[in-house]
């Protein structure tokens, strides 16, 4: 980027700020949206367990097959064009799945994992060029976006189906209206670019990041939070119901286990900027988490308590994933290639986790088995917590 350019950027950060806040709140919406209308559309298809579980693994599946794509195409478009056809991509697949038949949700489901993949990968990248002394703080700002947009429309999906009167696919269809907000907040920035994005060339980086340990670190950690979280997405309120819970109990449960993720948001802000490096941090987050899951397998009458020490654990684990891309990387080329690597890992492994989990209760016979496995993991991610929190960087 040319100084020229970089100055104007500077003097305007409110309109950039509000673009990325508004690009991050549009990246996991239109996907928890399908959750609370999932019976009814199970209904309208006749579709079995393992085809709306589909639903969920889909975005997962594509955000990994994708990610690794995102810093070469934004290296040869500009990372500000490839944003925003992002997110026109995203309005193309939320209105696809609309569209009525089954071969159009499933369609739309890989479309909006595929464009919502890209936008992941880019703006920690971001962040990393425009912002480089702000970048834990904006990355939990943008979390705490992405967090709330999800909680308020998992909230407002049933409602929004009873009061439009046209089915649950008119209540998903408004899911599209948050990229469309995006994108127009991102038109200004599409005159920063022309050709191509300096410094998001990636051959050199991405072979540079595959083989570096700390790289593997990254993307270890944030594979075993999403493997946690997305498991305890999928299979919390089963877990409470086969406890005795009621299904308005154990819906609550997971409400609040989500608005815990987004309490770290809020808390990470101030201390990151004062952290001379993050290990206790990367340690104390999935250690609360384990606490968690401990404590739902002992003390049940504490359920509450437990769902939200575990939601809270995987959020703030999660907002350290996506904040190390920005503070691990040497440059704005290798945060590009590594955030494609360890989203690529993770969402893999997000993919698996859901299903490995149910196979483990199935066979099992009880869901005391999974559950120790999570607590294992999230052990395990304390000791690479220490590792991968200390203040050092992957160099070309």
């Amino acid at each position: 980027m040319h100084s020229s350019t970089l100055a104007v950027r500077t003097h305007r950060p409110v309109l950039l700020v509000a673009g990325i806040l508004c690009i991050a709140a549009s990246l996991r919406a239109p996907i928890t949206a399908l959750g609370p209308l999932l019976e009814l559309v199970r209904e309208s298809f006749a579709l079995n367990a393992s085809q709306a579980g589909l639903l969920t693994t889909l975005p997962l599946l594509a955000f990994a097959a994708v990610s690794p794509l995102a810093a070469p195409v934004a290296h040869r478009w500009g990372l500000e064009r490839v944003l925003f056809a992002a997110l026109m991509l995203l309005v193309a697949g939320i209105v696809l799945r609309s569209a009525g038949s089954a071969a159009a949700l499933y369609a739309g489901t890989c479309v909006i994992g595929g464009a919502i993949a890209i936008a992941n990968v880019l703006l920690p990248s971001l962040l990393k060029r425009d912002f480089p002394q702000h970048v834990a703080r904006l990355t939990a700002c943008y979390a705490l976006a992405m967090i709330a947009a999800a909680g308020v429309m998992s909230a407002v999906a049933v409602p929004l189906h009873r009061a439009l009167g046209a089915g649950w696919p008119a209540s998903l269809a408004t899911a599209a209206g948050l990229p469309l907000l995006a994108a127009l907040l991102w038109l200004p920035q599409l005159r920063f670019r022309t050709t191509s994005a300096p410094g998001l060339s990636s051959a050199p980086a991405s072979a540079s990041v595959w083989k570096a340990p700390l790289a593997w670190q990254v993307a270890a950690y944030l594979g075993l939070t999403c493997f946690v979280y997305f498991a305890a997405i999928a299979w919390l309120p089963s877990i409470l119901l086969e406890a005795g819970d009621s299904s308005a109990h154990a819906g609550a449960m997971h409400g609040w286990m989500q608005l815990a993720g987004a309490v770290p948001a809020l808390l990470l802000m101030p201390l990151m900027q004062r952290m001379r490096d993050q290990r206790w941090i990367s340690f104390a987050s999935p250690a609360l988490s384990a606490l968690g899951l401990v404590g739902l397998m002992t003390l049940p009458a504490l359920t509450p308590l437990w769902v939200f020490a575990f939601g809270m654990g995987m959020g703030a684990a999660l907002i350290l994933s996506l904040a190390f891309v920005g503070l691990r990387a040497g440059n704005q080329r290798i945060a590009a290639s590594l955030s494609g690597m360890s989203q690529c890992i993770g969402y893999l492994l997000a993919a698996v986790g859901p299903t490995l989990i149910g196979f483990l209760h199935e066979a099992a016979g009880s869901w005391t088995v999974p559950l120790v496995v999570c607590t294992v993991l999230c052990v395990a991610m304390c000791g690479l917590g220490l590792s991968v929190g200390r203040a050092v960087h992957i160099e070309e």
